[in-house]
């Protein structure tokens, strides 16, 4: 019989039950940042497996050797990054935010005249529409710089989060063995095997998942500044380092990325002749950067999402879709490495089901 001691019982524990969550949900938020540098970490323990494993087995390097070598090589490709390429990134960056916005609103106007005398648009006055929508002084011409100011911003207050980041790695890499006598000891007994068996089948496919990602975007943005550098673009690096960047995010990112260096041609490009010069160069970047897309989508991108992770391209479509409608952006860039390990964690937990043993019969 429920009797309103058992009801009030119930109500106490769903209530502490709710409130247990609630206090985990702030402390995971509260600890944003460090869990930010943990999967940092971690990424970079992946991309690194293949270079730890050439020096313990070949060199016969010690865990602490290994993991101190590692790093040092880290460090100074990042040294090497920032001394070959940060310069150039500021320089031009600054160039783009010392626009000024007056003289590029009045060279707007300009450019809106070259159109309509372009197209033969004589019924419809442009500059009297733009006057009487006041458009031009809605518009924030700062948009873009101030996102790329952004990530200058963001890359100078970095210092401590490298520290932190680096400092993880390395213990990592170093006590890897110790990490995982810890599992061994903290995981039920029936289900040891199985679970250290799926650690380490994902830590093979992230890690061949994570330096194909890495090869593409450099394969891309390298593409994506010879084809600025061709056409004369003053802020090629920038534009290049940008949209390659964009190409992190699976179909949505390369069509950002096309746009927003159409829209920087136009803009570096403002003053000179629309018929000419402006349109021309536009039209050019954009082709070159979908030529680029292309050669991506079909030679870079099948040997990452099909070869590293050994799953068909129309499955990787597939869920990159689903993740994309259910979670956005964050889900499409996620969506591979956890459906990765989705299918590794199945094959090992249910390999006589039909469905798991159709979806992973190639891992």
């Amino acid at each position: 019989m429920i009797t309103p001691k058992i009801i009030s019982n119930g109500i106490l524990r769903a209530l502490a039950t709710i409130l247990i969550i609630v206090a985990i949900l702030y402390f995971l938020y509260e600890i944003q940042t460090v869990i930010v540098y943990l999967v940092i970490s971690l990424i970079l323990c992946l991309i690194a497996n293949p270079l730890i494993i050439f020096l313990k087995n070949k060199l016969k390097f010690s865990n602490s050797w290994a993991a101190t070598t590692t790093l040092i090589i880290f460090i100074l490709t990042m040294i090497g990054f920032f001394l070959l390429f940060v310069p150039l990134i500021i320089s031009q960056a600054n160039n783009l935010s010392l626009l000024d916005t007056d003289s590029l609103q009045k060279q707007l106007m300009t450019t809106g005249r070259a159109i309509e005398t372009y197209f033969n648009i004589q019924h419809l006055d442009l500059n009297e529409v733009l006057r009487e929508s006041k458009i031009t002084s809605k518009l924030d011409f700062s948009y873009f710089t101030g996102f790329i100011n952004s990530i200058m911003g963001f890359m100078a207050n970095m210092g401590m989060g490298l520290v932190s980041i680096f400092f993880i790695t390395f213990f990592f890499i170093k006590d890897q063995e110790i990490f995982k006598a810890g599992a061994k000891k903290i995981l039920p007994d029936n289900n040891e095997d199985k679970i250290l068996n799926s650690i380490l089948k994902i830590n093979h496919l992230l890690t061949r998942y994570f330096i194909g990602l890495l090869l593409q975007l450099t394969v891309v943005f390298i593409l994506y500044l010879i084809v600025l550098i061709i056409f004369g673009n003053k802020n090629a690096f920038v534009i290049a380092f940008l949209c390659a960047i964009l190409n992190i995010i699976p179909y949505i990112g390369p069509i950002i990325g096309t746009i927003l260096a159409g829209i920087l041609t136009m803009i570096s490009l403002i003053g000179s002749d629309f018929q000419s010069e402006i349109l021309p160069h536009t039209i050019y970047v954009v082709i070159g950067f979908l030529i680029v897309q292309a050669i991506d989508n079909n030679i870079s991108q099948p040997i990452i999402s099909s070869k590293s992770v050994n799953s068909h391209p129309l499955e990787i479509f597939l869920i990159t879709l689903i993740s994309g409608i259910t979670f956005g952006i964050v889900g499409m860039i996620i969506a591979v490495p956890v459906y990765t390990m989705l299918k590794v964690i199945l094959k090992e937990f249910f390999p006589d089901n039909k469905i798991v043993s159709v979806l992973t019969e190639r891992i």
